[in-house]
């Protein structure tokens, strides 16, 4: 038995900067969460509920077609709206790991480099956990990592990446930090000069100042590093050709091709960072810089965002003189990547859990990323570095709108990422950085509607 028209607690605040739909949507929803409005309870008609609140009734449709996209209402034909029986969590899953390493928050974490955790087969987990457990203890600790593990990375690379590597040419890493960390404590030298994007991944600009190299940043655009800009003289240059971290722009091939033609020609490195190397939508697949140039680039890739950063387990594809210096640096120091997460990784590929995985992941990031362009184009907010990786960027126009923005999201639940954080120098782009992995994708949806409204272009 239905019941009538329920009478609804709502209060709209004309003087707030929060949408009148928005503060709508809140408050129906709180309702339900509360029990207020029970499963089964009858909501006004749009155009009632318009009439009672006294505003338009394009703002009670926008909050009813969020709520029926979130799971808290649905619509029977000929019979009017309900609050669903069975509502979603009150709260949404604030799932994913905060970037300054400190213990998981209740802000919904939508920051970049957080890997689909949670996408995990959790029976496959378990049984390569199992198996890893069966080997017996090792008593020598394999300086370019277990055969097994080098030969399950060179079948991924091969296989999802184009590069024919090969087991010998692979090293196992702790992950694409410590593998910079490596080549500027055993590849480099003080004083060498070493180009990096600009913007940028902070922790390999750190790893090489700490190593006494001279860092000077190299600017971007829209295809990527611009190797017109490198300095005379340098002895590497630090580049994410797949998705540019954090601006997600891809490396044009013309820029792949004169970037290696000219590491030849003056015989410095490139470190190639394969940050989301494995995740594209719509577009066709480039060559890696390791396939263009093997014998001046240093490929580096890592678990840590296709699968878990729990494993601690990358690699590195090296040039023989790289290669050598690597593990004699190793051999020095007694510093050597853990098996355990290698022993794992290997399970997972030998069963082919890890290539389901990964179609998987494709798949709902790609299902994701739709979602998340959609909402914010259909809202007319501007978007960049949506054509692969797992997030996307915002622009904004100064460093005050960065700010705010940020705190604003903090404010009503959402952890953030800003670009001005990520520059070596002053800062000379702002916006934010939408990361759409590290939660489930309930709370995604549940969040699209905040996060249109915080991101939308405001009047000057």
């Amino acid at each position: 038995m239905t019941r009538g028209d329920t009478a609804l607690p709502v209060r709209l605040d004309r003087d707030s900067t929060v949408p009148l739909a928005v503060q709508l949507a809140d408050a129906l929803r709180e309702s339900a969460a509360t029990g207020h409005l029970r499963g089964g309870d009858r909501l006004p008609s749009t155009r009632a509920l318009a009439d009672r609140l006294g505003v338009s009734r394009t703002v009670t449709s926008a909050a009813y077609e969020q709520l029926h996209a979130e799971g808290w209402i649905l619509g029977r034909h000929g019979s009017g709206t309900y609050v669903t029986t069975s509502p979603p969590a009150a709260r949404p899953e604030r799932r994913g790991f905060v970037t300054n390493d400190e213990a998981p928050s209740d802000l919904l974490v939508l920051t970049p480099g957080v890997p689909w955790a949670d996408g995990l087969d959790r029976a496959a987990w378990r049984r390569a956990w199992r198996a890893a457990a069966d080997t017996p203890p090792a008593t020598y600790l394999y300086r370019s990592g277990l055969a097994d593990y080098r030969a399950a990375v060179a079948e991924h690379l091969l296989r999802h990446r184009g590069l024919d590597a090969g087991t010998d040419s692979v090293l196992a890493t702790g992950g694409t930090t410590s593998a910079v960390v490596e080549l500027a404590s055993a590849v480099l030298r003080p004083g060498d000069l070493v180009a990096v994007e600009e913007p940028g991944y902070q922790r390999a600009v750190q790893a090489f100042r700490r190593a006494g190299m001279r860092v000077v940043p190299v600017p971007i655009d829209a295809e990527g590093l611009r190797p017109d800009a490198l300095p005379g003289g340098v002895r590497a240059v630090y580049c994410s050709p797949a998705h540019q971290y954090p601006m997600g722009c891809r490396m044009s091939a013309a820029r792949r091709v004169e970037l290696v033609e000219r590491a030849r020609a003056e015989n410095f490195l490139v470190v190639e960072d394969d940050y989301d190397g494995e995740l594209r939508y719509d577009v066709a697949p480039l060559p890696l810089l390791a396939s263009l140039a093997p014998d001046v680039v240093v490929h580096l890739g890592t678990t840590s965002k296709i699968l878990t950063p729990t494993l601690g387990a990358g690699w590195m594809v090296a040039p023989p003189s790289v290669t050598t210096t690597i593990l004699d640096y190793r051999e020095l120091t007694g510093t050597r990547p853990s098996p355990a997460g290698q022993r794992v990784v290997v399970e997972l590929a030998r069963h082919g859990d890890l290539g389901r995985h990964l179609r998987r992941l494709r798949r709902e990031l790609s299902e994701r990323r739709s979602m998340l362009v959609g909402a914010l184009k259909k809202a007319g907010v501007p978007v960049l570095g949506d054509d692969a990786g797992a997030h996307l960027v915002v622009p904004l126009a100064s460093p005050e709108d960065e700010r705010e923005r940020l705190a604003s999201g903090k404010r009503r639940g959402l952890l953030l990422d800003g670009l001005g954080r990520h520059f070596a120098r002053t800062p000379t782009a702002f916006g934010v950085a939408v990361g759409y992995a590290g939660c489930s994708r309930e709370a995604l949806r549940e969040s699209l509607w905040v996060l249109v409204d915080l991101l939308r272009p405001r009047p000057r």
